[in-house]
């Protein structure tokens, strides 16, 4: 009878002629939409109730003589179809919040996916203004701006492929936007970029800081450092420092051998660059300095170091790559 239609509540006897309780228990719980059920026995043995819950009931009445067994029935059944209406909606909250989570998801995903390819697009664009002028400073403007672009797409690149879009690894971001910027610069003259840097996971705002001054002090590097013929290499570190204040701080350094700061200490390039790494400096109250890496060599070159605090909101929560002494 069960099987064949739905009822809101089954009480079950242990005493059944023919039949045993449990075995009749088993074969409820076996049905598909099986309905809560109250486990009913004049016998007061322990171990039949925790059998019969352990089973699958939902609660347990020992039959008495007199009318206070009718209202414990009752009660233990209003309490089950209670407990039973409160889990149902649960179940029902939890599925429409899984559906939500997934729409979510997929629209996510497909902002992402149309942002990334919108800034291949403008790359492109860029890189096809690029080769048809023949004012070299103009040509290599718009070089730096699709290198620039590239750095904001690796950002939304990571994104994509993960999961989590408000922290980026910028470890392994570095890495990456290293390779890239290598190639492109080593397609006009022959550099190596390489990248040393402490695990963390940073927060997204604050990784496409970083990528972009990275991009501009590399960017200055493999283009004035060394002669246009010449091999040569610059490398990227990133360091997470615990200061005798307490602060915690982030220091980016990019260094070269080249032939390092004129007299002056004038820093190369179209302005740009340097009003860009100002704004992104003054944005986060951080300090860049420059220094030589061999003092008093014929080739001293270059130190150029970011170094900025961090606030309480830019590491994600429970990194575990990040030192277990290094707090905020």
């Amino acid at each position: 009878m069960t099987a064949s239609q739905a009822f809101d509540l089954v009480a079950v006897d242990h005493y059944m002629p023919g039949r045993d309780g449990l075995s009749t228990l088993e074969g409820l719980r076996a049905l598909p939409d099986c309905p809560p059920i109250v486990y009913v026995t004049g016998s007061e043995e322990s171990r039949i109730a925790v059998a019969a819950l352990k089973a699958g009931a939902q609660d347990y009445v020992v039959k008495a003589v007199g009318d206070d067994f009718f209202d414990l029935l009752a009660q233990s059944f209003a309490q089950v179809l209670e407990a039973t209406a409160l889990r149902q909606a649960r179940d029902r909250a939890e599925q429409d919040l899984r559906a939500s989570n997934a729409r979510l998801e997929t629209l996510l995903r497909e902002v992402n996916h149309r942002v990334a390819n919108n800034l291949q697009m403008v790359m492109a664009f860029v890189s096809m203004q690029a080769r048809s002028v023949d004012n070299e400073a103009a040509r290599d403007a718009l070089y730096r701006a699709h290198q620039r672009i590239a750095t904001i797409a690796q950002v939304n690149r990571r994104l994509y492929t993960t999961n989590d879009v408000e922290f980026v690894a910028i470890d392994d971001y570095l890495a990456a936007l290293a390779s890239d910027m290598g190639d492109a610069w080593s397609a006009q003259r022959p550099r190596t970029v390489t990248v040393d840097a402490d695990p963390a996971r940073l927060k997204t705002d604050l990784a496409v800081t970083i990528g972009l001054a990275a991009n501009e002090l590399v960017g200055n590097a493999c283009k004035y450092a060394y002669p246009a013929d010449a091999e040569g290499e610059v490398r990227v570190t990133l360091r997470l420092t615990q200061q005798v204040d307490a602060e915690a701080r982030l220091m980016l350094c990019v260094e070269d051998d080249g032939w390092g700061m004129p007299p002056d200490g004038t820093v190369h390039g179209t302005g740009l660059g340097t009003r860009l790494i100002d704004a992104l400096t003054r944005s986060r109250g951080a300090r860049l300095a420059h220094e030589a890496v061999h003092p008093g060599e014929a080739m001293p070159g270059t130190r150029a170091c970011l170094t900025l605090t961090l606030n309480a909101d830019d590491l994600c929560p429970g990194d575990d790559s990040v030192p277990a002494d290094f707090t905020i």
